[in-house]
C-alpha cells in the first residue's frame, strides 16, 4: 500500500519552513511533497538547505497549474503555506476542480508568524479550508469570534503553536563567550537610516563588551529573495559604518534553531525568532529604539515584559517573558498539534459514502464578486477557477520578455558586483559565514 502523502504548497523560504514543519507535526508518517510556486520569492537551494526539511518529491509550478494536478488531488492532506489571497484563489479553484470526487484532500491553512496586522483580512481569505491553524489560544479566540460574526462555522479554527518552536532549554555555558544574537528582518526596520543605526548600536555594544560575541543573524544572501522585500542589506551596510567593525561582531547565516543553540541573549524588533527564543527560555529583547508601533509589529509584545532598548542591553538587561503572556501566546506547550491531528482523524473517519463537503471559501461571486475576481486574476485563474492563458514569449516557453525582465537582469548584475567586490572580501575577512 503506498504511503499516505501530505503536500505543501509554498511560495517562499519562510512559508516553506512553516508549511513543512506543520506537515511534520500533523502527519509525521506521511510522505512529504513540495510544490513551490514560481514567483519573486521562490526559495533557492541554499535557502531550502537552511530550513533543513527535505521533501520526498518537489516541483516548481504556477498556482493555476494545480487545478489539474492529479497527484495533488490524490494527496491525503494539502497545507497551503502561501499568502492569504493565494489561499483564497486555490480554495475557490480547487474546490470547483475537486467537486464530485469521491475523495479529496483535507486542506490546512494558517499563519507563518505572529498575527499583528490585517487579522480580519487574512482570516477571511483562509476561511473555507478544513483547518485554519491558530498559533495560540489568543489567536484562536479572536479567529472564532470573527468567523461566528459572519456566519462561518468557527470549528475549523484549531489552536496549536508555531510548528518550529522547539530545541533544548537554555543553559549558560562557560565554554564560549556570552553571545548576543540580533535576528534581522528584511523589512523591519525598513529605511536605510534606521537599519544603519541598528548596525551602529550592535557594533557599539560589541565595543562596550569586548568579552561578548555579537552576531547579526541574516536572512538571505545578495540576490536571494525572502517573503518580504529587503532593500538595504546589512551585509552591504556594515561596510559603511563610520568606525572599524569590532572583531567580536560577526554576520552569520544558518538555521535559526542552530544559532539559538549558542545564544545567551536574543535581540530583535519583532521577528518570530523571539518566540523561538522565549520557548527555549533564552533571555529575549524586543527593541523599542524605533518605537513600539503597529507598523513594526513589536506592539504584539507589549505585555510580554521583554520590551527594552539598546541602552538597556548595554547596561546588562536580560528580560524573560511574563509566564501568563507566554502561555496565552502559544509558548511552552509540549505537544501543541494534538488538536489538529484529532481534527484530521475526525474528518478521515467520516462515512465513506458521505465524502467531505466541497471546499467553499467565504468570498464568492455573490458576496464579493469584484474582490474575488481580482484575487483570482492575480493568481492566474478565471472566475470559474480555470487557468488563464499564459502569454507566450519568443521562445514559446510562456516566459514574457519585456522591460521588467531587463530591469531585473540589471539589478541582478548590480547585486553580483556588490557581492563580488564588497561583500565577499568582507565575509572572507570575518570568517563568519
Amino acid at each position: 500500500m503506498p504511503p499516505r502523502r501530505v503536500a505543501v504548497v509554498a511560495d517562499s523560504d519562510t512559508r516553506w519552513k512553516w508549511g513543512a514543519s506543520v506537515a511534520r507535526q500533523i502527519a509525521p508518517e506521511h510522505a512529504l511533497d513540495a510544490y513551490f510556486l514560481r514567483g519573486r520569492s521562490t526559495p533557492t537551494e541554499r535557502q531550502l538547505a537552511e530550513v533543513g526539511i527535505e521533501p520526498d518529491t518537489r516541483r516548481e509550478v504556477r498556482a493555476a497549474e494545480l487545478v489539474d494536478d492529479e497527484e495533488l488531488a490524490d494527496a491525503d492532506i494539502v497545507v497551503f503555506a502561501v499568502l492569504g489571497g493565494t489561499v483564497l484563489a486555490l480554495t475557490h479553484s480547487l474546490g470547483l476542480a475537486w467537486e464530485g470526487r469521491r475523495r479529496r484532500p483535507i486542506t490546512v491553512s494558517g499563519y507563518v508568524g505572529v498575527v499583528y496586522e490585517k487579522m480580519v483580512d487574512g482570516l477571511m481569505t483562509r476561511a473555507g479550508t478544513d483547518l485554519v491553524l491558530a498559533n495560540s489560544g489568543h489567536d484562536a479566540r479572536r479567529f472564532r469570534s470573527v468567523l461566528a460574526s459572519v456566519d462561518v462555522a468557527p470549528d475549523s479554527v484549531v489552536e496549536c503553536a508555531l510548528p518550529f518552536l522547539g530545541g533544548a532549554p537554555y543553559r549558560p555555558s562557560a565554554d564560549r563567550p556570552f553571545t548576543v544574537t540580533f535576528a534581522a528582518q528584511p523589512s523591519v526596520p525598513k529605511d536605510r537610516v534606521s537599519r544603519l543605526g541598528l548596525l551602529e548600536r550592535a557594533a557599539g555594544h560589541a565595543r562596550l563588551h569586548p568579552e561578548r560575541l555579537v552576531l547579526i543573524k541574516l536572512r538571505s544572501l545578495p540576490g536571494e529573495q525572502t517573503t518580504h522585500v529587503e532593500s538595504d542589506l546589512y551585509q552591504v551596510l556594515v561596510e559603511t559604518l563610520a568606525d572599524p567593525v569590532p572583531a567580536n561582531l560577526q554576520l552569520v547565516h544558518g538555521n535559526m534553531a542552530d544559532v539559538l543553540d549558542g545564544t545567551d541573549l536574543l535581540v530583535t524588533v519583532s521577528s518570530t525568532a523571539a518566540l523561538e527564543s522565549m520557548h527555549r527560555r533564552i533571555p529575549t529583547v524586543i527593541l523599542t529604539d524605533f518605537g513600539v508601533r503597529e507598523a513594526h509589529g513589536n506592539h504584539y509584545f507589549v505585555h510580554s515584559g521583554c520590551l527594552a532598548s539598546w541602552d538597556d542591553i548595554d547596561a546588562g538587561a536580560l528580560p524573560r517573558p511574563d509566564p501568563e503572556w507566554a502561555a496565552a501566546h502559544g509558548i511552552g506547550k509540549s505537544d501543541p498539534y494534538t488538536a489538529a491531528r484529532t481534527r484530521i482523524a475526525e474528518l478521515r473517519a467520516a462515512d465513506p459514502l458521505q465524502p467531505l463537503p466541497p471546499l467553499r471559501p467565504y468570498y464568492t461571486s455573490h458576496n464579493a464578486g469584484v474582490y474575488l475576481a481580482g484575487i483570482l486574476r492575480n493568481n492566474g485563474f478565471d472566475e470559474q477557477g480555470r487557468p488563464l492563458p499564459v502569454p507566450l514569449g519568443a521562445d514559446g516557453t510562456g516566459r514574457v520578455k519585456n522591460a521588467v525582465r531587463a530591469v531585473t537582469r540589471r539589478g541582478a548584475k548590480k547585486l553580483y558586483r556588490v557581492g563580488h567586490q564588497r561583500l565577499a572580501p568582507a565575509l572572507r575577512r570575518w570568517g563568519a559565514v
